[in-house]
C-alpha cells in the first residue's frame, strides 16, 4: 500500500500508497479543535452530508480541481502513483476485489469479486476467488482469471523492467490459474500471506502486459478502454488539463446519480476564485489564508475531518548533496516539528501531537513513536556533523574534504503558508550550519518531480492506510526502497511480517522495522498529519472527509451516490 504523493491518497485497499505533497488546500476552521481529540470517536472525523440517492436530483454536474494531472495515468507505476491521479481515475476505474469502510475495515466489492476464500494446507495457502459474471473491461474483454494472472505477473517484481511501485503480496504468489470456469480463480502462495485485502486490491487489464505498455502506455492517455467503473472518460484535453466523465453505459453496477464529472488541473491560488465564481464545486482550505479567503462564500458549506497523511521530510538519499547518512541524520536532528506545525496550522485552532510514523496515524491502536533521534536542535545537529568529520568553513557552513553541506528544499505551488512552512524548515537547517536554498516549482510539475525523484529534500509524504503490512515493504524493503537502501536483516523481517495472521502482531512487527530502518538511514519523517477541510457548494451530498473510505483530496466513498439534493442549484 504505497507510494508517494502530494499529501493525499487513494483507496486504502490500493496496492500502494500514493505519494502526496504537503499542500493543495485547506486548513482548520477556528472551531475545529484538536486533531487527537476525535481518536475515540472516528465518526467526528467524517463529514459528507450523507443522503439516500432517492433524495437527490438525477443528473447534474460536479466539477472539482486537482493540483496535477498525469502525464502518466497508470497508478501502479512510480510515475503515475500520485494522490491526484488516484482521485482522478477513481470514478472511471473501480476494478478491485475490495472496498474500504471509513474505519479502515475491508469488505468484498461484489461488483468484481463475489467470493474470496483462503485455506491453509500443509503450510501452503490457496485462495479461491469467484468473479462477478458481469464484470467486463470497457473494451469488452471479460474480467476473468486471465486478468488476475496478468495482474500477478506484472506486479510480482520478477521482471525489473516494469516500473512498479511495490511487488507487495504478489511476490509470494506461486501461481494464478483458472478454476472450474473462466470466472473462477485459484491462487496458490509460497507461504501464508496477509492481510487478504492486499490481494488484488487493484486489477490490470490483460493487454497491459509488457514493460513498454505498462511504463509508457498511459502517458497523456487515460486508456479508458482498459478500465471499468461507473463513469467513463468523455474527453481528455491535455492542453487545457481537463477531464470530463459521463456515466458508463457498460457499467453493470449501481448507476451513478450525476450526469457528468469534470476534473480540472489548477494551481492552488486559482482554485479560490474558481470556487467563489462557481467554476468548481469544492475547494480545499487547509491553510489559514485559504480558509479566510473562502469563508463566507455564498451558498457554501464547510466540511472538516482528519487528513490521512503523514509527511514533512522526504530526503532523496541518491542525490549527492544528501547522500551522506550523517547529513540526513543532521537534518532530522535540526528539525523542530512543533515549530513547523505552528506555522502550518497558524490561526486554525488545530493542534496535534508529534506524528512519528510514516505508516500509521497516531490514533491507530498499532501506532508507536518511530522518530529516529532524541537529541534535537541546531547545536545537536552540528554535533552530528562534527562527529562525522565535518567542520565550519570560512562561511560558517559545515564542510568535509572541502565540500560544504549544501542542498535545496523543493517547494511547490503558490500557497503562502506552504512557502512559509518550507522557509521555516530552511531556517532550522541553516541554523545548524547547512547551506540550504529553495527550488520553486509549480503544482503541475509535482507529479514528475516526485515520480522521477528530481529533488534533494521536499516537504511531502504519503497517504496513510489502516494497516502497515504492505507499506512497510514499499518503503523499507531493499528491493523496492526508492532510496536504494535497506539491508538483509530488515528484508528478512519484512518478508516474515506478511506471514503473520494476527493483525496486532503483524503491525507491531512492521512498526519495529520502520523504527530500526529510520535509525540507520534517515530518509523520511512525519512532521505533521493535519486536517482535511473542504468548502463545498450547498446541496452536494455524499462528498467530504471519509477517513479510510477514500484517502484522496477528492473524498468520495462511492461515486455512484454523489449528487445534488433536490431543489439545490447545480449545473
Amino acid at each position: 500500500m504505497k507510494k508517494s504523493v502530494s499529501l493525499g491518497v487513494a483507496l486504502a485497499a490500493s496496492l500502494a500508497l500514493a505519494l502526496t505533497a504537503c499542500g493543495g488546500g485547506g486548513a482548520k476552521g477556528p472551531e475545529v479543535g484538536q486533531g487527537e481529540s476525535a481518536g475515540g470517536d472516528l465518526g467526528k472525523l467524517i463529514q459528507t452530508n450523507p443522503k439516500d440517492v432517492k433524495d437527490l436530483d438525477q443528473g447534474g454536474t460536479l466539477t472539482v480541481s486537482v493540483g496535477d494531472m498525469g502525464p502518466n495515468f497508470n497508478g501502479f507505476s512510480n510515475d503515475g502513483n500520485t494522490a491526484n491521479n488516484t482521485a482522478l481515475t477513481a470514478p472511471v476505474n473501480a476494478a478491485s476485489c475490495w472496498t474500504a469502510a471509513p474505519d479502515g475495515k475491508f469488505s468484498l466489492d461484489k461488483d468484481f469479486c463475489e467470493d474470496f476464500h483462503s485455506e491453509l494446507k500443509n503450510g501452503k495457502q490457496t485462495i479461491a476467488i469467484k468473479i462477478n459474471e458481469k464484470a467486463t473491461w470497457n473494451d469488452g474483454t471479460p474480467i476473468d482469471w486471465r486478468t488476475f494472472e496478468n495482474t500477478w505477473k506484472v506486479l510480482n517484481g520478477t521482471n525489473k523492467d516494469f516500473d512498479i511501485v511495490s511487488s507487495g503480496v504478489y511476490e509470494f504468489i506461486d501461481s494464478v490459474k483458472r478454476g472450474a470456469t473462466d470466472k473462477d480463480v485459484v491462487v496458490t502462495t509460497s507461504k501464508p500471506t496477509y492481510p487478504l485485502s492486499s490481494f488484488f486490491a487493484g486489477l490490470l487489464h490483460p493487454q497491459v502486459n509488457t514493460p513498454e505498455v505498462f511504463n509508457k502506455g498511459f502517458e497523456n492517455n487515460l486508456r479508458p478502454e482498459w478500465m471499468a467503473g461507473p463513469f467513463t472518460v468523455e474527453n481528455y484535453d491535455s492542453a487545457a488539463k481537463t477531464v470530463s466523465m459521463i456515466p458508463n453505459p457498460k457499467w453493470w453496477g449501481a448507476k451513478p446519480v450525476l450526469s457528468r464529472v469534470i476534473f480540472r488541473q489548477m494551481e492552488a491560488s486559482s482554485t479560490i476564485a474558481a470556487f467563489k465564481n462557481g467554476e468548481i464545486d469544492a475547494v480545499g482550505a487547509r491553510t489559514l489564508g485559504r480558509y479566510k479567503q473562502v469563508d463566507g462564500t455564498k451558498d457554501a458549506d464547510v466540511r472538516r475531518g482528519q487528513r490521512l497523511f503523514a509527511g514533512g521530510l522526504n530526503i532523496n538519499a541518491k542525490h549527492p548533496a544528501v547522500q551522506d547518512v550523517a547529513v540526513r541524520k543532521a537534518i532530522f536532528t535540526a528539525v523542530d516539528r512543533a515549530a513547523i506545525r505552528k506555522v502550518r496550522f497558524n490561526g486554525l485552532n488545530w493542534e496535534e501531537p508529534d506524528s512519528s510514523s510514516m505508516m500509521l496515524m497516531p490514533f491507530s491502536a498499532y501506532y508507536q513513536d518511530n522518530w529516529p533521534v532524541r537529541e534535537q536542535g541546531a547545536e545537536a545537529a552540528k554535533k552530528v556533523l562534527s562527529d562525522a568529520g565535518y567542520a565550519p568553513n570560512d562561511k560558517g557552513i559545515m564542510a568535509k574534504d572541502g565540500k560544504p553541506v549544501s542542498f535545496k528544499i523543493t517547494n511547490y505551488g503558490d500557497d503562502p503558508t506552504l512557502l512559509a512552512t518550507t522557509q521555516t524548515l530552511q531556517k532550522q537547517l541553516q541554523a545548524a550550519g547547512m547551506d540550504v536554498g529553495i527550488d520553486q516549482i509549480g503544482d503541475a510539475e509535482l507529479g514528475k518531480v516526485l515520480g522521477q525523484r528530481e529533488f534533494d529534500v521536499i516537504m511531502s509524504g504519503f497517504t496513510v492506510g489502516s494497516d502497515a503490512t504492505d507499506v512497510v515493504k514499499q518503503f523499507y524493503y531493499s528491493k523496492t526502497d526508492e532510496n536504494g537502501l535497506g539491508n538483509a536483516d530488515l528484508d528478512r523481517r519484512i518478508l516474515a511480517i506478511q506471514s503473520t495472521a494476527d493483525d496486532a502482531q503483524r503491525n507491531k512487527d512492521a512498526m519495529n522495522v520502520e523504527k530500526d530502518y529510520l535509525k540507520q538511514y534517515f530518509t523520511m519523517g512525519s512532521v505533521f498529519n493535519g486536517p482535511q477541510i473542504l468548502f463545498v457548494k450547498k446541496g452536494l451530498a455524499n462528498f467530504g472527509p471519509t477517513l479510510f473510505a477514500n484517502l484522496t483530496d477528492v473524498p468520495v466513498a462511492d461515486w455512484t451516490t454523489v449528487g445534488w439534493e433536490k431543489g439545490s442549484a447545480h449545473r
